[in-house]
């Protein structure tokens, strides 16, 4: 026989030619050559040395230990002395009850939405991870929640967590800031004729969530048609010259046509308008020919403008100087002086009758 020792915060099971056979607890227990005692801390994992049933059947290992069973479709959260652990996958688990305060919760994995007070911080452990599917919508966004294809629930912004089963799980997610649409290069004939190619842009916000992304399949290429059509339905009815006057009532045309057909789509067109008009090369030679022409007709409509107001003030210049001999001696003086400026030296003769002479030249004969 030998002696075996079971120390405090130790339980030993005992076998008898290699089956289990009994539990042993803290003390002295002599033993067979036949027998042998495997030793357990308290304070460790229990790992069983055979069949978790066989144990269990004695019920001196079953008041020693916590029994967590785990089915196939649940996982559980274990706790330390009320600290999250480790997760615990399917199975059957035996816990010592005695030092460690183990605390186990079971989640099912069916129930795809998690419990409100579970941390999130212990969401975010690469081992709980594993089990969850994750989804964030953005400040800017909202998203729809569809389960197994079945739409469950509107998403503000924020972060989802969901359990991770055979469940299918989507979450739709929509921009909400206004967004920008292009309508580049539209080729329309107008009311005259003219092929022109217009440049146009839309501004669009999404409202209506369950409009825009259930019932409306594409609305960005279904907003671009309405108002591709608006455009040319409206520019056909102008001419070319009536267009280019009055291209700012498109966007007014544009924005009440679609209004109501975008609010179906669960949109808004808040602002459009003309980018461009681009003509062919032909019209846009003859526009710039009848632009140079009435640029030079208001040229010459100003020239003759001036040179009569120029006529005019000479006329009115002699007049004052038929009627004031002194003024017209000084009229004389300032031509002197300018004919001066240009020479080095000037001689006059003729005395007095200069002036008199010069008088002859500028008085009207009557």
């Amino acid at each position: 026989m030998k002696l075996v020792t079971i120390y405090p915060y130790q339980v030993g099971l005992k076998f008898k030619d290699g089956n289990y056979c009994q539990t042993l607890t803290e003390g002295k227990h002599w033993l067979w050559p036949s027998e042998s005692v495997k030793v357990y801390d308290l304070t460790k994992d229990f790992v069983p040395p055979c069949e978790l049933n066989i144990l269990t059947a004695d019920l001196a290992f079953q008041r020693l230990v916590d029994i967590v069973e785990i089915r196939d479709n649940e996982i559980a959260l274990q706790y330390l002395n009320g600290n999250f652990r480790k997760v615990l996958t399917p199975g059957r688990y035996a816990f010592w009850k005695s030092v460690m305060a183990y605390e186990h919760r079971i989640i099912n994995l069916d129930d795809y939405e998690i419990a409100a007070d579970i941390d999130r911080k212990i969401l975010q452990r690469s081992d709980v991870s594993a089990y969850m599917r994750v989804f964030v919508v953005e400040f800017y966004e909202e998203g729809l929640l569809y389960l197994s294809g079945k739409l469950v629930k509107q998403l503000g912004p924020g972060v989802y967590y969901y359990w991770k089963n055979e469940q299918p799980i989507a979450v739709l997610k929509t921009d909400l800031r206004h967004q920008l649409m292009e309508i580049s290069g539209q080729e329309i004939l107008t009311k005259d004729k003219a092929a022109i190619r217009i440049n146009f842009y839309a501004q669009y916000k999404i409202v209506d969530l369950q409009k825009a992304v259930v019932e409306t399949k594409e609305l960005v290429k279904q907003l671009y048609i309405v108002i591709q059509l608006a455009i040319r339905e409206y520019v056909g009815t102008m001419t070319l010259d009536e267009l280019l006057a009055n291209k700012e009532s498109v966007a007014p045309f544009i924005l009440k046509d679609v209004a109501e057909k975008a609010v179906g789509m669960g949109a808004t067109v808040s602002d459009c308008g003309i980018r461009d008009i681009i003509l062919p090369g032909d019209v846009k030679d003859i526009m710039n020919q009848v632009l140079v022409a009435e640029k030079k007709a208001q040229a010459n409509i100003i020239t003759r403008r001036e040179e009569t107001a120029s006529t005019r003030s000479l006329l009115n210049t002699a007049k004052l100087m038929e009627e004031n001999e002194m003024l017209f001696k000084l009229k004389e003086m300032e031509y002197v002086e300018k004919i001066a400026e240009k020479i080095n030296s000037i001689s006059v003769s003729g005395g007095g009758q200069l002036v008199e002479q010069l008088r002859q030249i500028f008085t009207v004969q009557k």
